[in-house]
């Protein structure tokens, strides 16, 4: 579903979204989107959510808040380029089925909070690219990771995070794979949270 670049504005109190599976680039390339509400979605079917929110580069908030991501399989590029945001909490995502979560906060160059600590990344197979260029955040806590299954799957992950003093992994085997991706900034080192 593409809403065109010249969207700022847009009413979904009246979606029923609650037998929608696919979400896929729904609201892809709205730059000029500069609000919205998704209180009313019903994603408990949602199995694909890749590039949802790609692009949307003038938000600066979004409050997913109510997402039940329980049946979500792909999580690539959800919300990258959203060069706007500012926060994003995604504490409440159920992510034990996601296997895709590439490019997910790509390029989202001003977040300086990033909650991901309820993430199940158990069955995630692919996290390359997925905070490539968040020059804005200065500390990464992944300590709810598991990367058994990434471990040749981290490809530029954390390229260009130049502002990163804190990162915490969850056991010495994650950080040590967190550590050895490709192109990873001398700036992030990943130690075990206590």
């Amino acid at each position: 579903m593409f809403l065109g670049v010249h969207t700022t504005e847009l009413d979904l109190s009246n979606f029923d979204t609650s037998n929608v599976v696919d979400f896929r680039s729904m609201f892809s390339g709205c730059v000029n989107l500069l609000n919205l509400d998704l209180s009313s979605f019903d994603t408990s079917k949602a199995a694909d959510i890749n590039s949802m929110f790609d692009n949307c580069a003038s938000l600066t908030s979004l409050d997913l808040s109510n997402f039940d991501t329980s049946n979500v399989r792909d999580m690539a590029f959800m919300f990258c380029d959203c060069s706007g945001l500012v926060e994003l909490d995604l504490s409440n995502f159920n992510t034990s089925k996601v296997e895709e979560m590439g490019s997910m906060f790509a390029e989202c160059s001003s977040l300086v909070s990033l909650n991901l600590s309820n993430f199940d990344t158990s069955n995630v197979c692919y996290m390359g690219w997925m905070f490539y260029n968040c020059n804005s955040l200065t500390t990464l806590d992944l300590s709810s990771f598991d990367t058994a299954n990434t471990s040749y799957n981290m490809y530029n992950m954390f390229g260009e995070c130049t502002s990163i003093t804190t990162a915490y992994g969850r056991t010495q085997e994650d950080c040590d794979r967190f550590n050895s991706s490709d192109y990873k900034p001398d700036n992030v080192n990943f130690v075990i949270k206590v």
